[in-house]
């Protein structure tokens, strides 16, 4: 049995399995699943619904993940909203915010204070740093690193497989570098690099790597000048 602080507030029909670890003033939302190994930090907020901890699944055409006995950590002062999904082997660091009906799977790595909007997807083995958004619906693709203070608009898309199944390849989502921002409905394709306070705009299609400081847009996205 999990061993629960007196200042947790539980709603109804909670369950909260074998070694989970909670802290003080944590409240947690009607119907929500803590499976087992989860830690809570500190005034840890998290709406009706989730699901958090998840194991990884799926069939013999997936590819695996090693996170084993890893935890899903969510760090102090974070907030969480209704209907979320998180899987184990994901960190996320003090005060992160994700939104109602958000997807992080395992592996991830969310820095502080970083917000995951409504219906977001993070998926497995991302690096997120701090201060970041990423905004509603946006899909962030597995194999991805967003730097410090990065800006995903909403409905951004990324992909990390070249030849989409047709042949291995080592799966690699865009790297984007520190403040860059990336407009509304922009897609991104695999292995590109987004420089340090890019902007790339609403609707691009970003095939090759932009440089530092550039604004970038069309299809395929292209430099329209620099930042500074």
């Amino acid at each position: 049995m999990s061993k629960l602080p007196a200042s947790i507030k539980i709603g109804h029909h909670v369950v909260i399995e074998n070694e989970v670890v909670i802290g003080e003033n944590v409240v947690i939302g009607d119907h929500t699943v803590i499976m087992n190994g989860t830690q809570l930090g500190d005034n840890v907020e998290i709406g009706a619904n989730c699901v958090l901890g998840i194991q990884p699944g799926g069939n013999n055409r997936m590819r695996k993940t090693q996170n084993g006995a890893h935890k899903l950590i969510i760090g102090s002062g974070t907030k969480i909203g209704h209907l979320v999904s998180i899987y184990s082997g994901t960190v996320l660091s003090d005060k992160a915010f994700v939104g109602d009906h958000a997807s992080i799977r395992e592996n991830v790595s969310i820095g502080r204070e970083t917000v995951v909007g409504r219906a977001a997807i993070v998926e497995l083995n991302t690096t997120i740093g701090d201060n970041c958004t990423i905004q509603t619906l946006a899909y962030i693709t597995g194999d991805t690193v967003l730097e410090d203070r990065v800006f995903i608009g909403p409905c951004v898309s990324m992909s990390n497989d070249k030849y989409m199944g047709a042949k291995e390849y080592t799966l690699k989502g865009p790297h984007i570098k520190e403040d860059a921002k990336i407009g509304n409905n922009a897609s991104l394709l695999p292995g590109v690099t987004v420089g340090e306070k890019t902007i790339v705009g609403a609707g691009a299609v970003v095939t090759k790597d932009t440089g530092d400081q550039k604004v970038v847009a069309g299809v395929p996205a292209r430099r329209i000048r620099s930042y500074y």
